[in-house]
């Protein structure tokens, strides 16, 4: 028995405030707790930014993918906390060793895998380290930090 959960659209749009265009992040699998989790993003060509990136050679920017990593380890992060309805928004602190290794491409299903390098329940500040992969081929790296901040009631 597992005690692996996962968070569908609708409850990753009740954890993490953001929405189209910039929604990211279209489901998070095998989240263990606090510790780490799987995203999926299915990238699509009806994406805004593929207009201008590039035109007629159409590529996932870099920093959508590093955001994409943040997004789901905020959805995780907030499921942990239950911070679901809450109002939680979590913020970039830093961005650390991120390496580009792929280009992302429209059809591409971008996965995620995302590790708590320092955080816990409870905490503001949290460390995490992200990779991206299409078909197993690495596309990004990166090593980032983040806070949350929860509203008071």
């Amino acid at each position: 028995m597992s005690d692996l959960q996962s968070a569908d659209i609708g409850l990753i749009q009740r954890i993490i405030p953001h929405r189209y265009p910039f929604l990211l992040v279209d489901k998070v699998e095998e989240i263990d707790s606090h510790n780490s989790c799987v995203g999926i993003k299915n990238v699509t060509m009806n994406e805004p930014h593929f207009q201008g990136h590039f035109p007629g050679k159409p590529i996932m920017p870099g920093v959508t993918i590093v955001e994409a990593m943040a997004q789901t380890s905020a959805v995780m992060i907030g499921l942990a906390l239950g911070l679901e309805g809450k109002n939680a928004l979590v913020y970039f602190m830093s961005i650390e060793s991120c390496k580009f290794r792929r280009m992302v491409v429209p059809g591409d299903v971008l996965k995620m895998k995302i590790e708590t390098l320092r955080g816990k329940p409870g905490g503001k500040v949290w460390k995490l380290q992200g990779t991206a992969t299409v078909d197993g081929e690495l596309a990004c790296e990166a090593v980032f930090m983040a806070m949350i901040d929860v509203p008071k009631e």
